[in-house]
């Protein structure tokens, strides 16, 4: 049975989804952009704000006719948000005017509705105004051509208000790397289905197609394939018409009913063994230029492989920053079997990292309550409280 190292079978499946994942840009929508990755530099087509308004509910004036208060002004009109403006502002008179409203040419400065008192057609103003006070000018914000956000930005909902400000229609982003999953056993079941001997609920699939979205992937395809080899490829050929990789869990070991070993192989593609735990069975093929990489079918087998070897390609391909490691102490003892790479599960505490079970792969609620992988080298076989360690940032 043919081995790697954690590092060269990554490096594998690095090579053959960069052959795969071409970073692409699209143009969509401003209100479907969030959580995307701006793929270029947007500029604003208008200044912002796009007319001189006010900023407060009160009264337009001249600062020259309000130095010295209080004194009492002729009201010449009402001014209201989405309302063209009111005329020019004749000396010795005010307009009343909404927050947000066009500012009447002649008026220099806004005083707040609750520095006045208002009188039959008069307004008595209680306290000056300096020219400028209360008053957003044109392109105070921004002006037009103004560079808004730099490419490589990603996109929040304080984002999307700016460029639905300027009117922006839509915005370039990049392309999400699209993704067809497939978990294979006859023993699963979806969720909701009662349970026959011998069968568990389905959570590869699930888990799976969480991952890819939460890193930025489009998943295109879900489906769950029995042992048999025709509906494996069945599947798979479906799987792979709307996608850049294909994902697969269960299958690789080197026992009987490998349903995914059994088809792929003869296309080329590599079954052994990755020297890590869990994770130990990877396979990795192309069909049809399309890379298909095939993860064991233990719940956290398959998500602690996702983790090391999808997660940082995928995360590149749409645009996202590397996903975090770190380096902690350890509280606790931890033994490792040698010349495997262990991933164990674990929780960050005051003082630095636990762990939150033991090294079984079948163990998915410890997982749940992990919150990072603490990472143990191949050639280490004992590691003590208070040693450093690498950890994996979930």
């Amino acid at each position: 049975m043919s081995s790697r190292s954690v590092e060269e079978h990554a490096r594998a499946v690095r090579e053959l989804l960069d052959r795969a994942w071409a970073p692409a840009t699209e143009h969509i929508a401003v209100p479907d952009a969030l959580g995307r990755v701006l793929d270029g530099d947007v500029h604003a087509p208008i200044d912002l704000p796009v007319f001189r308004n006010s900023q407060m509910d009160g009264f337009a004036v001249a600062a020259a006719d309000v130095r010295d208060t209080p004194v009492t002004l002729t009201v010449a009109s009402t001014v209201a948000a989405g309302d063209a403006g009111a005329d020019r502002l004749a000396p010795g008179t005010a307009v009343k005017i909404m927050t947000g409203a066009p500012i009447p040419e002649g008026a220099d400065c806004i005083v707040p509705v609750e520095d006045t008192e208002s009188q039959e057609g008069r307004v008595r103003i209680l306290a000056p105004r300096r020219a400028g006070e209360f008053v957003r000018d044109r392109g105070s914000d921004v002006h037009a051509g103004d560079l808004l956000l730099a490419a490589g930005a990603h996109l929040t909902a304080r984002h999307i208000a700016m460029f639905a400000a300027v009117g922006l229609v839509e915005v370039p982003v990049r392309r999400r790397p699209r993704v067809a999953v497939i978990a294979t056993g006859a023993e699963l079941v979806p969720a909701g289905t009662p349970l026959g001997p011998g069968q568990i609920h389905d959570s590869n699939s699930i888990a799976l197609a969480a991952s890819v979205v939460a890193n930025g992937g489009e998943v295109t395809f879900t489906g769950r394939s029995t042992d048999t080899p025709d509906e494996f490829r069945g599947m798979l050929r479906e799987a792979g018409a709307d996608a850049d990789v294909v994902i697969t869990s269960g299958g690789v070991s080197m026992g009987e009913f490998e349903v995914v070993r059994e088809v792929l192989t003869p296309l080329g593609g590599w079954f052994g063994h990755v020297a890590m735990q869990p994770g130990g069975p990877q396979g990795l093929t192309a069909v049809d230029g399309i890379p298909v990489l095939s993860f064991p079918g233990n719940p956290v087998s398959t998500l602690v492989s996702f983790e090391v070897f999808a997660r940082a390609a995928l995360r590149g391909s749409a645009g996202l920053p590397a996903a975090p490691t770190d380096r902690s102490t350890l509280t606790v003892p931890v033994t490792s079997p040698a010349g495997k790479r262990q991933f164990l599960r674990g929780r960050r505490v005051p003082g630095g990292v636990t762990l939150e079970a033991g090294p079984g792969s079948h163990l998915v609620a410890a997982l749940a309550r992990a919150d990072v992988l603490i990472d143990i080298p191949e050639d280490v076989t004992t590691m003590q409280a208070g040693d450093d360690v690498r950890v994996w940032v979930l």
